[in-house]
């Protein structure tokens, strides 16, 4: 089979990145946005700032979802990137129950080398690190030192490449398990990943993947995951399409309630692992849903137009009513609904997060809402408080009224709601 570039270099990118057509049509364009990771220091605010191209395309061929525009990974992922997976509570409850599940579905034996892609501070290899594996990351940004500080996790500081890959395989070994959680979708050279992973991946090793499911993105109106990082948004359609360009094959998936909606697939060589009916049964629900037309996609885009216009009515009668008007929480798609919403620091003085974040002390690209730690919250008990990584919404809302928080909630998506104490 002949394998097309896989690899996008950074800049316009207007054919699939699968199959190299050019039949896409256009789901939504947000405009010109700064890397939503890309906080701005104090001193930064009185400088030029990045802004590029936001507008996701799809492919009807391959069913996948992409960018038109790539931004370069350096840009993107500069290694003093202020991700953290391990300061949120559910997230590392949920990656350490990952790990564990994937040792015992597929009776990984103990010592088995397992690599994670993109393992950020470790919280997922450290799970697997106590069920007695032996664990490797792979991560470009100076969350690596977390890894090892924090989980005595080793991990090779660097984009994974076909090169990284074959250093694995002459130190290590093959491994058995590779993970990539909420990263598959973030790297532009798909094809060296895809030659990286072939290489690195035992014969009968398995390959799992989660990612945002585009699939979800069209039925929770979640705009809000689109952006640079995110170059491509899988259905299982497009993962279908892709593997058995390198002798693989997706053999399981199933559709999961992370993120408000994940797709996880299960990779091996083609023939090792029996392919499971599932596969099937979710393409054709794909396909049902209209999820691959142009018609299907207007609709949504009314909807998140609705969801817009009345969150932002919202926000001008707290301003002209004098009501404090704050978010909690400063994931990176917050800050593409806050750019494309047209907030400002008028609107919404602040964005609270967790104390350890090294978000914390910073400003948020594009409309400069400065990020203080959370405890501000409580001090100051605000009129309405936006729940900005409202996928956690119930946790989030929770614990702040455990804590006697009686401010309004407003939950931005999937559909705008305010919700009284």
């Amino acid at each position: 089979m002949k394998i097309p570039n896989h690899d996008a270099a950074p800049g316009i990118l207007d054919r699939c990145q699968i199959t190299g057509s050019k039949n896409l049509f256009e789901a939504i364009d947000l405009g010109h946005q700064p890397p939503c990771d890309a906080l701005l220091t104090k001193e930064a605010l009185t400088q030029p700032e990045m802004a590029f191209p936001l507008r996701l395309m799809i492919c009807p061929e391959s069913g996948l979802g992409q960018l038109d525009y790539v931004v370069d990974g350096k840009v993107i992922y500069p290694k003093e990137y202020p991700y953290r997976a391990g300061i949120s509570q559910p997230l590392r409850e949920y990656l350490s129950g990952f790990g564990q599940e994937m040792i015992n579905k597929f009776q990984i034996s103990s010592g088995s080398l397992c690599v994670d892609i993109g393992c950020n501070d470790g919280t997922l290899l450290a799970g697997l690190k106590k069920m007695g594996m032996k664990t490797l990351g792979v991560e470009p940004t100076n969350m690596a030192r977390f890894a090892w500080k924090e989980n005595k996790i080793k991990t090779i500081q660097n984009f994974f490449s076909e090169s990284v890959a074959k250093d694995i395989v002459k130190e290590y070994g093959r491994a058995k398990l590779i993970t990539t959680t909420n990263v598959f979708a973030h790297m532009a050279t798909l094809g060296e990943v895809m030659r990286g992973i072939d290489r690195l991946l035992d014969k009968d090793g398995v390959f799992v993947t989660e990612s945002q499911y585009l699939l979800d993105i069209l039925e929770r109106n979640q705009f809000d995951q689109v952006y640079h990082e995110h170059i491509r948004l899988y259905s299982i359609k497009s993962l279908v399409k892709l593997f058995p360009y390198y002798g693989m094959e997706v053999f399981d998936a199933e559709r999961l309630s992370s993120r408000e909606g994940s797709i996880r697939a299960y990779i091996g060589r083609k023939g090792v692992h029996p392919v499971s009916p599932q596969v099937g049964k979710l393409v054709a629900i794909e396909e049902s849903k209209g999820l691959f037309k142009a018609e299907t996609w207007d609709g949504w885009r009314n909807q998140i137009a609705e969801n817009r216009s009345r969150f932002m009515d919202l926000a001008h009668r707290a301003h002209r009513q004098g009501a404090r008007f704050v978010a909690d929480s400063c994931p990176g798609r917050g800050a593409v609904l806050v750019n494309y919403y047209g907030l400002d620091h008028h609107l919404m003085p602040y964005i609270a997060q967790l104390p350890e974040s090294e978000k914390v002390g910073k400003y948020l690209p594009g409309t400069h809402i400065p990020v203080v730690a959370n405890d501000i919250i409580l001090k100051e008990k605000p009129d309405y408080v936006v729940v900005l990584a409202w996928h956690y919404g119930d946790f989030i809302m929770k614990k702040w009224r455990s804590k006697g928080l009686k401010s309004k909630f407003v939950l931005p998506l999937s559909k705008f709601k305010v919700i009284n104490y």
